[in-house]
């Protein structure tokens, strides 16, 4: 008997495939230097995979250069997408790609089109490895003085995937904080994963189009959404922790402008710190949540439910208020569908969001405020956590596990594994609903 799959259950399987793949290599003796159990491998494993970066236990200390390097490869595989690596090998055996890829590499990559993904996956293929290897050179320019050839050129080439990926792992046990003022790690780290973290069919438009009127929709708000809530986020973390004597309160106004960018834009998925998360006041850790569980850019290596389904539900309301029917930008109609669609988004993302954190707080006895951030940032596949990750029961890891790989693969990718979809074609009458 076979059983016909639609192109979300093969991508959920592979994608835990990949998982339990992972958890076994790093299970193996020699990949940790002191043994871990199978909840850790599997929440390690699950964590670089959906390039979260939330650690049960201390990379740098815990894994072997075998365990981080299959780290590195999760990360990897994670960022860029089992299918996308699937594509390449048919591509370099010369064989044929059917339509059945064609689905699945749109349904990995978040593509609205079917045409044109295995362009689409050449160009990510090519853009990544050129950002990532130009990034590891100008990294390494700082850390080979300070470590040596090896191991400088070795962290720099770990701590390049890693933001490019957005997954926020770090071979060091406080992430980024001894470098919290220094210009270099400033501006290639937060660079690097806003590049990874705006879409690759952005940077594919921006390659090909030599005129700005010429860029797609999805482009324009991207680009613009990302700079506006870039500029928000770093001055109001600023405002916020100017005076907290644990963050930024004892640091010079330059320090502090660059420790509120790099704590400012982090949040969009990519993990990293400079200041101590548990140091920071309740409101700007609030921010933080408001901003993972955005996230970052569709067909990306980010989580969250993407910054362009946040821009069309705000879009919505504000034409809802206004009066009128259809939404409209830069003259410009939105889809109704794709008004649905981010609806849907959004809600889903909520209640999965609410009942991790329900769930958490019946299986761990913590306070409530570090459980509901570290759920966010495992939906958003962000990886900043209040410091509770290590300390969560089995059961409450298994729940941080499950969160993470529905940020990585989307609400909808798991509604549409468990559900047929069908056409409708009868219509029935309109009946109005009280409502507000």
């Amino acid at each position: 008997m076979v059983i016909a799959l639609n192109p979300s259950q093969l991508l959920v399987l592979v994608f835990l495939a990949g998982i339990t793949f992972g958890a076994f290599f790093l299970r193996l003796p020699f990949a940790t230097t002191d043994g871990i159990t199978i909840t850790d491998a599997f929440f390690t494993a699950t964590s670089a995979m959906t390039v979260t970066g939330l650690a049960s236990v201390d990379t740098g200390t815990t894994f072997t250069l075998f365990g981080e390097l299959v780290i590195l490869a999760l990360i990897q595989l994670g960022g860029l997408g089992i299918m996308t690596f699937a594509v390449l090998i048919y591509i370099v055996l010369g064989r044929k790609i059917g339509l059945k890829e064609r689905m699945l590499v749109q349904q990995a990559l978040n593509h609205i089109h079917l045409g044109g993904v295995i362009a689409l996956v050449r160009k990510l293929f090519i853009y990544s490895i050129v950002i990532e290897l130009l990034a590891t050179g100008l990294l390494s320019i700082r850390w080979v003085p300070q470590f040596g050839w090896a191991e400088g050129m070795y962290v720099s080439f770990f701590h390049s995937v890693s933001a490019f990926n957005n997954a926020g792992f770090s071979v060091w046990s406080d992430s980024l904080s001894q470098y919290a003022f220094d210009p270099v790690i400033n501006v290639i780290i937060p660079f690097l994963f806003i590049v990874g973290g705006i879409g690759f069919t952005v940077l594919v438009d921006l390659w090909s189009k030599d005129k700005i009127r010429k860029l797609s929709l999805h482009t324009k708000l991207m680009i613009v959404g990302t700079l506006v809530l870039n500029v928000v986020a770093t001055l109001t973390i600023l405002l916020l922790e100017y005076q907290n004597p644990a963050t930024l309160g004892s640091l010079s106004l330059f320090d502090k402008l660059q420790a509120a960018f790099f704590q400012g834009v982090s949040p969009r998925t990519a993990g990293f710190n400079t200041i101590d998360i548990g140091s920071m006041d309740e409101s700007s850790l609030f921010f933080m949540m408001f901003l993972m569980f955005i996230g970052g850019g569709s067909a990306s290596t980010a989580g969250g439910i993407k910054l362009t389904t946040f821009i069309i539900i705000a879009l919505a309301v504000i034409t809802f208020i206004k009066g009128k029917r259809e939404v409209v930008i830069w003259r410009k109609t939105i889809p109704t569908m794709q008004v649905y669609r981010a609806l849907s988004i959004t809600t889903m993302g909520v209640l999965f969001a609410g009942l991790a954190i329900f769930l958490l707080n019946i299986t761990d006895t913590m306070a409530f405020f570090p459980i509901a951030f570290e759920v966010v940032s495992a939906f958003g596949t962000v990886g900043l956590s209040m410091g509770i990750t290590g300390s969560l029961s089995i059961v409450g890891k298994w729940i941080i596990m499950i969160v993470m790989v529905i940020g990585k693969l989307g609400p909808l990718t798991l509604a549409f594994t468990l559900t047929r979809t069908s056409q409708v074609k009868i219509s029935y009458p309109e009946e109005e609903v009280l409502t507000g």
